[in-house]
Order: C-alpha cells, then sequence, then structure tokens
C-alpha cells in the first residue's frame, strides 16, 4: 500500500483505542506508536543511499517486511515509549505488532508484492488483487471519521466498524481476483493479476512462450484484450546484466518479464506495470550504433 493508506491504518488503530481514561501522555504514546509501528516496515527505502549493485528493487518490501520480524518492531516502539513517555504498557506492545502486521501483510495483496517469508525464501509473494492506492480504503476510514467527530464517546465503535468493513472489502476483491486468476491459469503457461484502482476490475498478464497478452476483467464487466506484448526470448542477457545490474534484480524479482532486443535497446520490463505502451519499471541499455 501507498504512504497515506499505511498512515490512515495507523491512524484508525489509534482511533479505534478507548481513550477516555488517558490523559495526553498516554494519548501522544499511543498515537506514536500506532502511526510509527504503521509505517517503520518502509524504512528500507534508505537503502537507496548505499545501493551500488542495484538491488534495491530487492531490497524495499524484503527483509522489513517479513512476518517474522514484526514482533522486533513492535518492540522498538515499547521501548521507545519506555524511553520518551517513560510508559510500560504491554498494550503498546501488541498494538504496535498488530499495526506492522496489518503493513507487512496488506502489501501481500499488491502487485508489488513482498518477502513476507524472509530470510528462510527470497520469493516475493504477490496476489495483485487490492491497488497499491485504494481509495475505497480512504472512504471507509474517511466516514467512520466523520461520524467520530459527531459523537466521540462512540468514536472507537466506528473506527472498529470500518476495520470490519476494509477486512470485508479486502476478501471480496481477494475472492473475485482469484476466480479470475483461475479462468486463465489453465490457458497459459504464467499468469499474474493486478488490480484495477476501479473496485472489482483486474488486469490479467499472461504470458505463453514469447507472446505476452494483457487482459482487462473482472466478474461484472466484459473481458478485453488490450495489449499484445512480444518478448524476445532468445536475447542474450549476460551483457545487459554486467552493465544493468538492475536488469538482473528486475528479472529476479518479477514473476515474469518482457525481454526487449532490437537495434536500439537491450532489456526487460515487468508487464503488470504496463501502462500507455510503456512499463516503469524498464531496465536496458543502448546499443552502441555502428559507423
Amino acid at each position: 500500500m501507498d504512504t497515506i493508506t499505511h498512515t490512515l491504518f495507523g491512524l484508525a488503530l489509534y482511533g479505534a483505542v478507548d481513550k477516555k481514561q488517558m490523559d495526553r501522555k498516554y494519548k501522544a504514546a499511543y498515537l506514536l506508536t500506532m502511526v510509527g509501528a504503521s509505517q517503520i516496515p518502509d524504512i528500507d527505502v534508505i537503502s537507496q543511499l548505499w545501493d551500488t549493485e542495484g538491488l534495491y528493487q530487492m531490497w524495499h518490501r524484503g527483509l522489513t517486511h517479513s512476518v517474522f520480524l514484526t514482533p522486533v518492531w513492535a518492540l522498538l516502539f515499547y521501548l521507545l515509549c519506555l524511553l520518551i513517555f517513560k510508559i510500560n504498557d504491554v498494550k503498546l506492545f501488541l498494538l504496535a505488532w498488530l499495526a506492522v502486521f496489518i503493513h507487512v501483510t496488506s502489501d501481500l495483496f499488491n502487485a508489488w508484492g513482498t518477502g513476507y517469508i524472509e530470510p528462510f525464501s527470497n520469493i516475493r509473494l504477490s496476489f495483485g488483487t487490492i491497488p497499491i492506492v485504494d481509495f475505497v480504503i480512504w472512504v471507509i476510514i474517511g466516514i467512520a471519521f466523520i461520524f467520530s467527530k459527531r459523537n466521540k464517546l462512540k468514536a472507537p465503535h466506528y473506527f472498529k466498524l470500518a476495520w470490519v468493513f476494509i477486512t470485508l472489502h479486502f476478501v471480496i476483491q481477494s475472492a473475485q481476483g482469484y476466480w479470475i486468476y483461475n479462468q486463465y491459469d489453465k490457458n497459459y503457461k504464467q499468469v499474474a493479476l493486478s488490480a484495477s484502482f476501479v473496485p472489482w476490475s483486474y488486469t490479467v498478464i499472461t504470458k505463453n512462450e514469447d507472446t505476452v497478452t494483457l487482459f482487462q476483467d473482472g466478474l461484472f464487466r466484459e473481458k478485453k484484450e488490450v495489449y499484445v506484448l512480444h518478448s524476445n526470448e532468445s536475447a542474450d542477457l549476460n551483457t545487459l546484466f554486467t552493465q544493468v545490474p538492475k536488469a538482473k534484480t528486475l528479472y529476479e524479482w518479477s514473476p515474469f518479464v518482457v525481454l526487449v532486443d532490437d537495434d536500439n535497446r537491450l532489456g526487460l520490463y515487468d508487464p503488470r506495470f504496463y501502462r500507455n505502451g510503456q512499463s516503469f519499471l524498464f531496465e536496458y541499455m543502448e546499443k552502441k550504433s555502428e559507423k
């Protein structure tokens, strides 16, 4: 999910906590814990500062998003509250753990995926059933916020109800995505799913041999072929991997890629992010023209 959504998750968790008996110091500790823990796995973005081998694609949403690291992040915020606010409350640890778990688990549902079971496996788990920016979640939390302002005594109730609707949204979207995925899986060697910003609508990316086809599909919409891409499967990628290390990382990171080998460029891109004639995950090298 995007940074705004993770922040909203943290605020929604904070809103679901009954704070009637809390003083300002306790409220500040809970707010820091909920929002901070909802963001902390994305601290891996700083790895760009020392990435000299083109490995950032694997580092981002990698080990920091491992489900096995969630209690470690939770302990960090528990200790921060103990140090800064002098508050020793086990609920802070448990809620921080929940916040981090929600972050790394919700990211599983995006096309980008996560290293959810690192360090035991570096495989990228991705369901592709929820868009990275999901406005449905924003609306649900926004409605809960409006109602909480109208009746502050029932604020935790409204936010708990929001979490029920968010969970239902994930379940319904993913169930539909799973059903659609299975319609293609038996006809293509490789299939990937990428949820659209429009609810209950998906891009299905398929590959057979050297042909990659993208479809728009959904339970309540007609299937439509939108792109047919050619992948030059005979391309020799050794030179590319030597000169552009990011290309090798992308090759290992993506479920499958489209290979480009023409008169001008040698490269590869992830077709899940193909929009308007290009993919923003495209690594290539320019070929030297012969004179």
